[in-house]
C-alpha cells in the first residue's frame, strides 16, 4: 500500500476550518433561572464570523449577526487583536461578550465600536463610546456598561447617557481595567476589573508597565511598517506593576492594601455577595494567598498556600459558594483535591483541574481519575462528589438555576447538552465539521511509569500482513506543562498526527512527566531542568512500544513539535542522536533568558539565583552537538516566542559548523494564521522528515 490520496484535502480541511475550530459552541452563560443559554458560535465549520446565539425553549436564535453590523464596524482593532491572539482565538466577529446578571443584555465589541442586544429579542443597538472600545462589561443590574478605550475605565448607560470617566491614566506605560501580558498569557486572568453585586463600585486592576522591558517585533517582510512595542518582562526582569482600586460610581476611590512587594502576582480577583475576593502570588511563586477586601481596602488573609517548588494555579479556584465558603485547591496524597472551606470535598486519586463555577452551596469543577479523561463533577454537602458526565472524553459546562450545560469532546466530537433538574432538556448544535481523516489512535499505558501514549498508525497499514514493511517512527507530543494530548477526544492535535500516519509513519504521541492530570509530583518532576526527565518518558514510551511491536523502526525515528515541544524536538536530537534521527521544531524556545518571567521562573526559578537551571536548558550551548538533520519553522512576528530564538540557535549552529534548516514563516505570530501557510508549512515539514528519514 501506499500513503492516504487525501492528504492534499484533509490539509485544506483542517485549515479552512481553523484547525477544526469555527463552528464550536463556547463561552456559555445561563439566566438565574436556568431558563435560556448564552453563548458564541460561527455560521459554520468553515464560516470564521463568530455571532451571539441562545438557547431557550429547546431552540437557537442568532441575537448578534456580524455581517448585519459590519457595514459599521469591520477591521478589529490592536486591542481586539492581541486579546484574541492571547486567547488562540482564530474566529472573527463576536470573538467575546459579557452579560449582566440577569442574562438579559449583553455587550460586545466589533472594531471598537461599542454594542449591546437585549436577549428578549431586537435588534443590536450601537453604544455612544468616548473611543475605540475594548472588554466591554455590563454591570449585575443592566443599567451601565463599563468599557476601557484609551486605557481608561469609562461607564456609561445602554442607551449612551451618563458617559463617566471612571479612571484616566496618569501616564503612557500605565491602563486602568485592562490586563497585563504575562497575567493574560500565563496566569491565564484576562479580565482587569470587576463589577460589585449592587452596582455601585468596580474592582479595578490598573497596570503600570514603565519598568518593563520593551521588544520591538518587527515584520522583515514588510520593512515599510514601523516596529510594535510589546512589554515583555523577560525572566529575571521587572514585572508590571499592578495594583487593585475600588472605583465607585460617585467618584470616591480606595485602593486595596496588601504587600504588594512581596505578592506581586494578582492572579484572580472578583466581588460576591461576601465583598471583594483577590488571589496574588509571590515572585517565586511559592507561596498563594487569597484575601478578602473590605470597604475602606483593608485585607485579610483566608487562605494561604506554600510549596518548595511552586504553588500550581487551578484555573477557577479562589471563589465562593453562597454561604461563604471559600473553594481552593489542596495538595494531599499524591492528588491535587478541592476544599471548600475547612473540608476536603474530593477523595485521593480524583484529580481535580478546574473549578467552573458555584451555585448555591455546589461546587461545579472537572477531575480526572483517570489520565486520558477529564470529567465533570459536582460537589455539595448534601450529595457529596456526583460525576456528571459519562462518556469517555474531555468535559466541561457550566450551572445556573437548576440547569447544567454539559459540553462534551469525545471520539465523535463535540456536543452540548441542557441538563435541566439532571434531565436531558435539549442540545446545543455544534457545527464544527466532520474531519476528511478520522484519527485512529491506539491507547497504551507503557513503561514502569504507565506513560500515557496514543500511537497512530496509516489508516493502510496492517501489521504482520506479508507485505507490511517496518514503519519510520515520528514523535508527535507536547509534553510540557498545562496541555495533555493523550485525551480519549477528537482533538485536531490527533487529526494532525494521523496525516502524518497516513503519510507512512508511526506516530507516537506521549503526555510523560511536567504535563498535567497525574498530579503534583509528577508536574513538579521537571523543576530545575524541563528537558531531561522529559525526554527520559519520550525514550521510554518509544523503547517499550517497539519491544512488543516490531514493525516500529527504531533505526528511522523523527520527532517534531511547536512551541515547548519544538524545544524538546531540538533538544532530542543534540542530547540523544543515538535515538533521533531527525528533527523539526517549530517556535522553539531555546533561550530560556528570552521568555517571560511567570512562565520560565517557575520551572527554573530566578536567573540571578540559580543560573545553572538556564544554561541547563539553553539549547544554543548544546549547537556544536549537532550530527542529525533539524528543520527550524518560525513566524517572524512571533510575539511568545520571538523569531529571535530560531535566529540565536541558527547562529549558534552556523558559528560551530553544522547544517541546518530554517523556514521562516513571515508575518506569522505563534499561531500560524494565513491558510495557504498553514497548510505549506505541514507539507514543508513532511518532505523533511521524508528526505531524513527515507532517502
Amino acid at each position: 500500500m501506499t500513503p492516504a490520496g487525501n492528504s492534499s484535502a484533509f490539509l485544506e480541511q483542517f485549515t479552512r476550518t481553523r484547525r477544526f475550530s469555527l463552528g464550536a459552541v463556547r463561552q456559555l452563560t445561563i439566566s438565574p433561572d436556568g431558563a435560556r443559554v448564552l453563548f458564541l458560535r460561527t455560521g459554520g465549520g468553515r464560516d470564521p464570523a463568530g455571532g451571539l446565539w441562545i438557547w431557550e425553549q429547546g431552540g437557537e436564535r442568532l441575537m448578534a449577526d456580524p455581517r448585519a453590523l459590519e457595514k459599521e464596524s469591520t477591521t478589529p482593532t490592536e486591542e481586539e487583536r492581541l486579546r484574541s491572539e492571547r486567547a488562540r482565538d482564530q474566529s472573527t466577529g463576536v470573538t467575546g461578550y459579557a452579560a449582566d446578571d440577569a442574562a438579559e443584555l449583553a455587550a460586545f465589541t466589533l472594531g471598537g465600536a461599542l454594542w449591546a442586544v437585549r436577549t428578549a429579542g431586537g435588534e443590536p443597538f450601537r453604544v455612544p463610546v468616548a473611543g475605540p472600545a475594548v472588554d466591554p462589561g455590563p454591570s449585575p443590574d443592566g443599567r451601565f456598561i463599563a468599557y476601557v478605550t484609551g486605557g481608561a475605565l469609562h461607564v456609561v448607560r445602554p442607551d449612551g447617557a451618563g458617559e463617566t470617566l471612571l479612571a484616566a491614566p496618569e501616564g503612557p506605560e500605565v491602563t486602568y481595567g485592562l490586563t497585563d501580558y504575562v497575567s493574560a498569557e500565563e496566569i491565564g486572568r484576562t479580565r482587569g476589573y470587576w463589577w460589585a453585586p449592587d452596582s455601585g463600585a468596580l474592582l479595578v486592576a490598573r497596570v503600570d508597565t514603565t519598568a518593563v522591558q520593551r521588544r520591538y517585533l518587527s515584520d522583515p517582510y514588510s520593512p515599510a511598517q514601523p516596529p510594535r512595542v510589546l512589554r515583555y518582562p523577560l525572566a529575571g526582569t521587572a514585572n508590571a506593576d499592578v495594583s487593585l482600586h475600588l472605583l465607585h460610581l460617585d467618584g470616591r476611590r480606595t485602593e486595596v492594601g496588601w504587600d504588594r512587594a512581596a505578592l506581586e502576582y494578582v492572579v484572580d480577583a472578583g466581588w460576591d455577595a461576601h465583598g471583594p475576593l483577590v488571589t496574588v502570588q509571590s515572585r517565586d511563586q511559592r507561596t498563594l494567598r487569597t484575601l478578602a477586601a473590605d470597604p475602606a481596602g483593608a485585607t485579610r488573609v483566608l487562605a494561604e498556600q506554600h510549596d518548595e517548588r511552586w504553588v500550581e494555579l487551578l484555573p477557577g479556584a479562589y471563589c465562593r459558594t453562597a454561604s461563604g465558603a471559600l473553594v481552593a485547591p489542596q495538595e494531599s496524597d499524591g492528588t491535587r483535591r478541592l476544599r471548600v472551606g475547612d473540608d476536603v470535598v474530593t477523595p485521593p486519586g480524583l484529580q481535580v483541574l478546574e473549578v467552573l463555577g458555584t451555585e448555591g452551596e455546589t461546587v461545579l469543577f472537572r477531575a480526572s481519575e483517570e489520565p486520558t479523561e477529564r470529567h465533570l463533577w459536582a460537589y455539595s454537602a448534601v450529595t457529596g462528589c456526583i460525576r456528571i458526565s459519562d462518556r469517555p472524553g474531555v468535559h466541561s459546562g457550566a450551572v445556573r438555576g437548576g440547569t447544567v450545560v454539559l459540553d462534551s469532546l469525545t471520539p465523535d466530537g463535540q456536543r452540548v447538552t441542557v441538563l435541566r433538574e439532571g434531565k436531558r432538556a435539549g442540545e446545543i448544535t455544534s457545527l464544527v465539521e466532520e474531519p476528511s481523516l478520522l484519527p485512529r489512535p491506539l491507547f497504551l499505558a507503557l513503561g514502569d511509569r504507565q506513560l500515557r501514549t496514543a500511537l497512530f498508525l496509516p489508516s493502510w497499514y496492517e501489521p504482520g500482513a506479508p507485505d507490511a514493511r517496518p514503519l519510520p517512527v515520528l514523535l508527535d507530543p507536547y509534553s510540557g506543562p498545562g496541555m495533555q494530548l493523550v485525551l480519549r477526544t477528537r482533538s485536531w492535535h490527533a487529526c494532525v498526527s494521523q496525516w502524518f500516519a497516513d503519510q507512512g509513519y508511526a506516530v507516537l504521541v506521549t503526555d510523560g512527566r511536567g504535563t498535567p492530570g497525574r498530579g503534583p509530583a509528577w508536574e513538579k518532576a521537571i523543576w530545575g531542568d524541563q528537558f531531561t526527565p522529559v525526554l527520559e518518558d519520550q525514550i521510554d514510551a518509544l523503547r517499550t512500544a517497539a519491544a512488543t511491536r516490531p514493525y516500529l523502526d527504531l533505526s528511522r525515528v523523527g520527532i517534531r513539535g511547536w512551541s515547548f515541544s519544538g524545544s524538546l524536538a531540538v533538544a532530542a536530537v543534540l542530547r540523544h542522536p543515538d535515538i533521533f534521527h531527525a528533527a523539526v521544531a517549530g517556535a522553539p524556545a531555546v533561550d530560556p533568558r528570552l521568555y517571560d518571567t511567570h512562565w520560565k521562573e517557575r520551572y527554573l526559578g530566578h536567573p540571578d539565583k540559580h543560573p545553572e537551571h538556564y544554561d541547563r536548558c539553553s539549547l544554543t550551548l548544546d549547537a556544536h552537538l549537532l550530527r542529525r538533520p533539524l528543520l527550524l519553522v518560525h513566524g517572524t512576528a512571533d510575539d511568545n516566542v520571538a523569531f529571535a530564538h530560531t535566529l540565536r540557535l541558527s547562529a549558534a549552529l552556523l558559528a560551530a559548523g553544522r547544517e541546518h534548516t530554517v523556514l521562516p514563516l513571515s508575518g506569522e505570530s505563534h499561531m500560524v494564521r494565513d491558510e495557504l501557510t498553514a497548510q505549506r508549512q505541514l507539507t514543508a515539514q513532511c518532505a523533511f522528515l521524508d528526505k531524513a528519514l527515507r532517502d
